[in-house]
Order: C-alpha cells, then sequence, then structure tokens
C-alpha cells in the first residue's frame, strides 16, 4: 500500500512518539506536538486505517496505538531523517577517535565502544570476512631447522600469522624457493582459494616432497579457517530499556548474545548498510539490529552491529554510525597527509 503524505507524517509521528515515551500513541497526543494540520478526528481515522493495513498495533491495556514491525520497516526505508548530533556528543566521539589514527587494527574495537556509550546500545563488531580478501604478501621466515613462520598480509591490512612445524630439516634456500612459488601463484587471488588443493600445482614447480608442502598448506588452511574476532561492548546497556523488565524480551535478547553464529551470519552481509527488524528475522523477535561496515581509508576493518529494541531510536543510531566513519577516513586521511609530507621534507 502506498500510503499519502499526511499518512506517513502520522506514522513519523506516531514512531517518533513511542521511542521517546515508551507509551502507546494517542491521537491527541500528536496534533500539537508535531503540527499535523488536521482535526483529532481525522488523526483517529488515518491511525486506524495505518493498524488496518498493519503499519500500527492497537494494545490491550490503551486506545492508543504502537508501531508494528511493517511500521518500523517503512519508517526506516521511506521517513527517516538523521539526527544532529549535540556538540557534547560531538566532542565526545572526536575526543576518543583522534588519538587513534595510527592504531587501524584497533579502529573496530575504540569505534565499537563510542557507538555504544552514545547511543545506549549494545554493539557488536566483527572483522571482515579472511576469504573475501586479497592476498598482498605472504612470507616464509626459517626460525628453526624444523620450524617456519607464515605471515599473509592482505591488501586489506590485514595480518595473520602462525607457525609450521615439519619432520624433516629444510634450509633457507628452500624457504626462499617457497617464498618465490608461493606468492607467485597466490599474490592478488582471495584468500578462500587457499581451501583449495594447491599442493599439485605447487608440487609441478618444485622438487620438494607432498611432507614439506602439505603441513604449510595444512596449517595456513587453519588460521584462515580460524573463527573472526568478535567484539562486543555495552551488554548491560540493552537491559536499561523499559521493554526488557519484563523479562522475556530479556532472555530474548541474552540468548541472542549466545548464537554467535546468527550474529555473524547477519553482520557478514556484503552490504555496506542493514537494518534487520524484528519479526522481520527468525530469532530477532521484539529487537532489532542495525549494521554498518566500517571501511576507512578504502580498508575494510569489518562490521559493526547495534542491537537493541524494535523500539530503537534508529535515526540516531544511523547518525552516530555515519559520523564515526565520516571523522576515522577524516583522521586517517591526515594522518595519511602528514606522512607523507615528513616524507618529503626529509628527502
Amino acid at each position: 500500500m502506498e500510503l499519502d503524505n499526511r499518512k506517513k507524517r502520522i506514522l513519523q509521528a506516531i514512531v517518533n512518539e513511542y521511542i521517546d515515551t515508551v507509551e502507546p500513541v494517542s491521537s491527541g497526543s500528536l496534533i500539537g506536538k508535531y503540527g499535523l494540520d488536521c482535526s483529532s478526528a481525522t488523526v483517529r481515522n488515518d491511525m486506524a486505517e495505518l493498524e488496518k493495513e498493519g503499519f500500527l498495533e492497537k494494545t490491550h491495556t490503551s486506545s492508543g496505538r504502537i508501531p508494528s514491525t511493517k511500521g518500523y520497516r517503512f519508517y526506516v526505508d521511506k521517513l527517516l531523517s538523521e539526527k544532529n548530533l549535540s556538540l557534547n556528543e560531538i566532542r565526545y566521539i572526536n575526543s576518543k577517535l583522534e588519538s587513534k589514527a595510527n592504531e587501524m587494527e584497533e579502529l573496530t574495537k575504540i569505534a565499537t565502544n563510542t557507538i555504544s556509550e552514545v547511543t545506549h546500545y549494545t554493539t557488536v563488531s566483527i572483522e571482515p570476512n579472511a576469504g573475501k580478501q586479497r592476498i598482498q604478501e605472504i612470507k616464509f621466515v626459517l626460525i628453526g631447522s624444523r620450524m617456519l613462520m607464515a605471515i599473509i598480509l592482505t591488501e586489506m591490512g590485514t595480518i595473520k600469522e602462525t607457525i609450521i612445524k615439519f619432520d624433516r630439516d629444510i634450509n633457507q634456500e628452500q624457504v626462499d624457493t617457497l617464498n618465490t612459488i608461493f606468492n607467485n601463484k597466490l599474490r592478488g587471488q582471495y584468500l578462500s582459494l587457499i581451501n583449495m588443493p594447491l599442493e599439485q600445482y605447487i608440487m609441478n614447480e618444485m622438487s620438494y616432497r607432498v611432507d614439506v608442502i602439505k603441513p604449510i598448506i595444512n596449517q595456513i588452511k587453519k588460521l584462515i579457517n580460524v573463527e573472526s574476532t568478535m567484539y562486543l561492548k555495552g551488554a548491560d546497556r540493552a537491559l536499561d530499556n523499559p521493554e526488557f523488565k519484563t523479562g522475556n524480551l530479556a532472555k530474548s535478547f541474552l540468548g541472542l548474545l549466545d548464537r554467535r553464529d546468527f550474529i555473524e551470519e547477519l553482520l557478514g552481509s556484503d552490504e555496506d548498510f542493514n537494518v534487520y527488524i524484528g519479526n522481520e528475522e527468525n530469532g530477532l523477535k521484539d529487537l532489532s539490529i542495525v549494521t554498518f561496515r566500517n571501511i576507512v581509508a578504502g580498508k575494510d576493518l569489518g562490521t559493526i552491529g547495534i542491537i537493541g529494541p524494535t523500539r530503537m531510536d534508529y535515526s540516531k543510531v544511523i547518525s552516530v554510525l555515519k559520523y564515526v566513519n565520516k571523522e576515522l577516513n577524516k583522521d586517517i586521511n591526515k594522518s595519511l597527509g602528514d606522512g607523507k609530507e615528513g616524507n618529503n621534507s626529509g628527502g
């Protein structure tokens, strides 16, 4: 159903009012506060129509109405406007981010902390899917007569390393050959290709026996297949929301936090931005998750998800996410620019 402009304004007002008050919304509370240029009777009729079409629900405890999952979805997709952050919020975010520009591996964790503190919702982050990153370099370092360290650097700046042990001695000349062959075959390829049988085409180019190549492949496979790091902040903040006082939603929320695979699936989308609302997703009854890929200076630092009740302040959450990401990019680019200037002045 396509809503006319008046019904859109009424639905937007109801969602905003319910987010603010956590109370079912009546027609009388809307007209003066939201500048609706119509009578109370007209608002009541439109609210009845919105309920009939599934955008609103009527609670048994009040004559007022609350948004449905369908209503929230329409609001997020069609009616949402970003909020201006307060000066204090801007200063707080900037103070948390500005000194961290050189700590790329910590940026997602810092952003997760900051977003949770500003939005007052639970925030979770997960590092980028290793299989979707391209290999920039593989380096083998001899650290013993029968031991190698393998270091994989991706184009996104991720570094993975592991120790490989052998049943026979290897020498530096062999290690140099391994470096050449692995880089020639894998540079620029996705890490997920390491799950394919590489032994054969590498064996075709060198005289080493399988007992040298196979331990390398097996150990790198383990490295790539290891679970992505997940970081959670502010789990207690969700319990401050009035909806959690009854116990049922609190139980659902805590159960959700235990479902790592489900959260990883939601945060693993290739899209830069997603909003999952309530009953649209099995396992999210009365809960919502806003996800955002944290791409800074061209590097995918992972995905951040904000978890809260369906009455989440979507406008505030999205505004904070975008502002944090913008500031991270600004600080990193400034840091890179300063570095270039420093290099030029020293040449």
